[in-house]
């Protein structure tokens, strides 16, 4: 069985380090969905020797700094599932009080319509943030 994040990228890529990326993810409703993707095929965060774990939390972290800093959301969901998908990978995701599930988990029933215009406002701000996330992830992983 061929494990869909070893064999592309997943999503829109935002930034590829040595050891992970950060990619956009094509969630319908929910303009800034982030996934941090460890490059290397591994089912659970512990499977990463600790420098590594370290490494991982760290763009995790700078991925939902950029959230907060460009789109000032309501709050930023974090989380490591992989039940879909056994690849270590990070959800961070921006989440607003008007989105069609808050404040449900993205993966629940939606509680309203989609409101188009708000996430359109969100995705003219993409650009920015991610330009300026590019530059922070090269800058720290050049350290």
């Amino acid at each position: 069985m061929t494990c869909p994040l070893c064999a592309e990228d997943g999503g829109a890529l935002v930034w590829r380090g040595e050891r992970l990326r950060v990619i956009r993810a094509q969630e319908a409703g929910f303009p800034a969905f982030y996934r941090v993707v460890w490059n290397a095929h591994v089912a659970e965060f512990s499977d990463l020797a600790a420098a590594d774990r370290a490494h991982c939390m760290e763009a995790v972290t700078l991925v939902e700094q950029a959230l907060r800093q460009h789109l000032s959301p309501t709050k930023v969901n974090i989380a490591a599932l992989g039940n879909m998908v056994p690849h270590l990978h990070w959800h961070v995701i921006a989440r607003f009080d008007w989105d069609s599930h808050f404040p449900a988990p993205v993966w629940a029933t939606a509680q309203r319509p989609s409101p188009a215009a708000q996430e359109a406002a969100v995705r003219a701000l993409l650009p920015a943030l991610e330009a300026q996330l590019q530059s922070q992830l090269a800058q720290w992983a050049a350290r």
